[in-house]
């Protein structure tokens, strides 16, 4: 019912018990329950087709994100903050290159590919010789096409030299997008077909002067 208070959300004494014996336990209820309502809401307002079509098999994060695009969430959105819209594009942009080109991997996963250890992973990734976006706290996602048969795609750590001030993210979309310098294509083709020299020029310039 829209405006009541959700079912989850703590009640007055209890909510006062749990921020003098834990903060982080009452904040994270707090969340969840505003969380909810806001779905509530949500599923309030989205017909019975858009629902259906929206539950297909992908996963929750990819469901939530493709409720919220939707015209109605979005209008209900900007009226809190102008900015959503661009928001959610910027997640949306950032889902789609987690699943590009074979998704990712976790530190684990990655070590199990390249047949090293966990910690020597951990190592790559902080000298910069392996790209990994965060998400979360302490969360790090490798991109699984930088590994190529056991070993880490010829001309990769040369390119990410070259990238080296920029945010992980950005890296990212570097790697994945077409590029002028290379004929429109992607750096990660071009290290692909062997074009590693063209790439890490493409990568140096990009480094200078930003996307072309």
């Amino acid at each position: 019912m829209r405006g009541a208070p959700h079912p989850l959300a703590p009640a007055g004494p209890r909510s006062a018990s749990h921020r003098g014996g834990g903060k982080s336990e009452s904040a994270r209820l707090e969340f969840m329950a505003r969380a909810l309502a806001a779905l509530e809401d949500l599923a309030s307002r989205l017909d019975v087709r858009t629902i259906g079509l929206l539950a297909e098999p992908v996963s929750g994060y990819g469901v939530l994100l493709s409720a919220l695009e939707q015209p109605v969430a979005v209008e209900a959105l900007r009226r809190e903050d102008p900015l959503a819209g661009a928001r959610l594009r910027g997640l949306r942009v950032r889902e789609e290159m987690l699943e590009a080109e074979g998704g990712v991997f976790t530190g684990s996963e990655m070590a199990q590919l390249l047949r090293i250890s966990r910690q020597a992973v951990d190592k790559r990734r902080r000298a910069g010789r392996l790209l990994a976006v965060e998400l979360g706290r302490r969360r790090w996602l490798y991109p699984a096409w930088q590994v190529v048969d056991g070993h880490a795609l010829a001309g990769i750590e040369e390119t990410l030299a070259a990238l080296r001030e920029w945010p992980a993210w950005t890296k990212m979309a570097f790697f994945l997008s077409g590029d002028s310098r290379l004929g429109g294509d992607s750096p990660l083709a071009a290290l692909r077909r062997g074009r590693v020299e063209e790439a890490v020029r493409a990568a140096r310039a990009f480094g200078e002067h930003g996307a072309a």
